[in-house]
């Protein structure tokens, strides 16, 4: 199938439009997170009319996209139950991204952790990383 130019330089025009306001919302004080670190996220949340950050910590299982729509899968269990929470990075609600540890993992996707219990969810520390 041929692909006129017409439409191949309109498109890549439109393209080049939606970086540039994307762009604008990306934020840069993020730190550099790999699927396996244990990660506390500091989440906005709205009570009445006062804004307060909760704290989520947990551990990466999942990275998904780039750009703008970049989001990480974060899971805890508490109180024996696992709790998987979806974080779109660039969101006004993150407030900000602490990295508490480095694990060392050899997936992409940690989705295996969810029939653990126990000590069978550990994971090994990475050290070559900087916190």
């Amino acid at each position: 199938m041929m692909v006129s130019c017409k439409f191949l330089v309109r498109f890549m025009k439109a393209q080049d439009i939606i970086r540039s306001i994307e762009a604008e919302y990306l934020k840069s004080d993020l730190p550099i997170i790999y699927v396996g670190d244990t990660v506390t996220v500091g989440v906005k949340i709205r009570e009445g009319e006062k804004f307060r950050v909760q704290p989520y910590e947990g551990v990466v299982i999942a990275r998904r996209n780039g750009g703008i729509n970049e989001t990480i899968t974060v899971r805890r269990v508490f109180q024996g139950i696992g709790v998987e929470r979806i974080f779109l990075l660039h969101s006004p609600r993150i407030d900000k991204i602490k990295i508490v540890r480095r694990g060392r993992v050899r997936r992409a996707k940690l989705y295996y952790l969810r029939g653990r219990v126990g000590k069978a969810t550990r994971i090994k520390q990475r050290f070559d990383r900087p916190l």
